[in-house]
């Protein structure tokens, strides 16, 4: 029997790019998109879900167990980016952010559990960000909704080993997807005391975001996960110096690596 996933964000980006691989290896893939009837040529069904809604979560996951009577592994892919200078954010953008990135996941982990933990196995992959270990200029929001799903993931899987069930993290780097178009951008406010430098910063992002990896670097990294019969807690992906900052982040003092980091950033 084909082994059941579901992919939150499914529709585009990373999340599209792990569903096609996994479907070419014989899984039975669901993704999720809050728009599927908007989304043309998906290669595996598209449910309904907002992460942000707990009634749309149970929705789409009571639909997916009536038709397949099980969930072997959820991958908590749905995610948005945010920029901008921490004085400056609005609150409901960086309320969104966090609803998103660290509630959603939890909900959704918390509506396929039972099922997961009635079959006595099961597996759960959240998508978080090598950006999550670290606060980055710019980008604090995003740092810590990620890192907050980080830590979660740790304290989940000592709660739910004894079920039979694994959790975990995989944490990309940047990758060549349409993730900056649909980020939020705090605007570049003229007269604003970090227009320059935030503006510059922007635009740093952006060409990194453009020039990132193959997304199908996370397929694969993703795959070998689902082989493991223990993974780890922690997966990195991606190019070399992304991964090997968070080593000198834990080897180096802080005010040096602060350092690096500004000088990396030009501030």
């Amino acid at each position: 029997m084909s082994q059941v996933v579901l992919i939150t964000g499914g529709s585009s980006g990373i999340g599209k790019c792990i569903g096609e691989f996994l479907v070419s290896k014989g899984y039975k893939v669901y993704g999720t998109s809050r728009n599927p009837e908007r989304v043309k040529g998906s290669q595996f069904p598209l449910l309904r879900m907002d992460v942000r809604e707990r009634e749309s979560i149970s929705g789409a996951v009571d639909e997916l167990l009536r038709t397949e009577a099980r969930i072997d592994v959820l991958i908590n892919n749905a995610g948005v980016g945010i920029t901008g200078p921490l004085e400056e954010i609005p609150d409901t953008e960086i309320l969104n952010n966090f609803e998103t990135n660290v509630f959603g996941p939890m909900r959704v982990i918390q509506a396929v559990l039972p099922m997961m933990r009635q079959q006595q196995k099961g597996l759960i992959i959240n998508v978080t960000s090598i950006a999550g270990y670290m606060g980055l200029p710019y980008r604090g929001i995003y740092s810590a909704s990620k890192g907050a799903l980080e830590l979660l993931t740790e304290a989940l899987r000592m709660e739910i080993k004894a079920f039979g069930v694994e959790a975990v993290n995989i944490a990309p780097g940047d990758f060549a997807t349409n993730i900056a178009a649909g980020r939020y951008h705090a605007p570049v406010k003229e007269g604003s005391p970090y227009e320059k430098v935030y503006g510059d910063v922007l635009r740093t992002m952006n060409d990194h975001v453009n020039s990132g990896g193959d997304p199908q670097d996370m397929a694969r990294a993703v795959y070998s996960v689902m082989q493991k019969k223990s993974p780890a807690v922690h997966y990195k992906v991606g190019a070399f110096m992304q991964k090997f900052s968070i080593v000198l982040k834990r080897i180096l003092p802080d005010k040096t690596y602060e350092r690096l980091l500004m000088n990396h950033y030009k501030l």
